[in-house]
């Protein structure tokens, strides 16, 4: 009798220890899936990623609208966050892109003059910072810090591995408020239809932020003037109305080329 509950009893620890086990396993398995996403990141644009809200958060979204008054009338650009797809309509024109078609169609007339893959994304490209630097096939490398009337902004400089998007050659440099983590500032590059890097920067500040649906988005954007790579006075500014972030798809209808559009090849 003894010996059946002193079996009775090591069974019974050997059991609650393997339970033990398999809880801190689980704790262990949820955490690191919490923190996967954000830890393959460095450390500086993460610290940018989630002064906005967070990766995360960002990964979580599909659609993407915005409007920006021009001088010519609205412009309303809709994207689809995970694939690219993409509708921009306005006045004059309206420019698709499927995944893999870029189509226009003109309106009451106007000839599109424009440069449509130049075109496609660009200003989403713009207006999604600093979440769009969460792409595949980003190199993040620090730089040197910019100093603009007198305050100094740490830097990261972002460049793209071989043969991703349309122009890999570009680079960027996101300056950011050392304090709360926000992107202050943009340099970019401009190297569509050219070989190799380019040397100069033009440079944008995002210092008019808003929150929506968990996410800090620019309300406006200034566009800079520049010297030696350094920006100098503002030039112009761009604001940002009806936005919509949402974890819904759009239709997929939007993006497909419609009856009367042609093909950019």
């Amino acid at each position: 009798m003894k010996n059946i509950l002193r079996i009775f009893l090591i069974a019974t620890i050997l059991v609650a220890c393997k339970n033990e086990s398999k809880i801190e396993t689980t704790e262990i398995q949820e955490i690191n899936k919490e923190d996967i996403t954000t830890s393959i990141y460095p450390e500086a644009i993460t610290k940018v990623f989630n002064a906005h809200g967070g990766i995360d958060q960002w990964n979580k979204m599909q659609t993407l609208s915005f409007t920006m008054n021009k001088p010519n009338g609205k412009e309303v650009t809709t994207t689809h966050i995970r694939n690219r797809a993409e509708h921009i309509d306005t006045p004059t024109y309206t420019m698709g892109f499927d995944g893999n078609v870029l189509w226009v169609i003109e309106k009451d007339g106007n000839e599109y003059k424009g440069n449509a893959k130049f075109y496609k994304g660009l200003m989403m490209y713009f207006y999604a910072m600093p979440f769009i630097l969460g792409d595949s096939g980003i190199i993040y490398e620090d730089t040197e810090p910019l100093t603009f009337e007198g305050k100094i902004y740490p830097g990261i400089l972002i460049s793209y591995e071989a043969g991703i998007g349309e122009s890999p050659d570009d680079q960027y440099l996101v300056y950011f408020d050392e304090e709360t983590g926000q992107m202050q500032w943009l340099g970019y590059t401009v190297t569509f239809g050219k070989d190799g890097k380019s040397k100069d920067f033009y440079f944008i500040r995002y210092n008019n932020w808003q929150t929506v649906n968990g996410l800090v988005l620019p309300k406006s954007i200034d566009w800079y003037k520049y010297e030696n790579n350094l920006p100098t006075e503002k030039r112009n500014t761009i604001e940002f109305i009806d936005i919509v972030v949402s974890e819904k798809a759009p239709d997929s209808s939007l993006f497909t080329m419609p009856e009367g559009a042609y093909a950019i090849e």
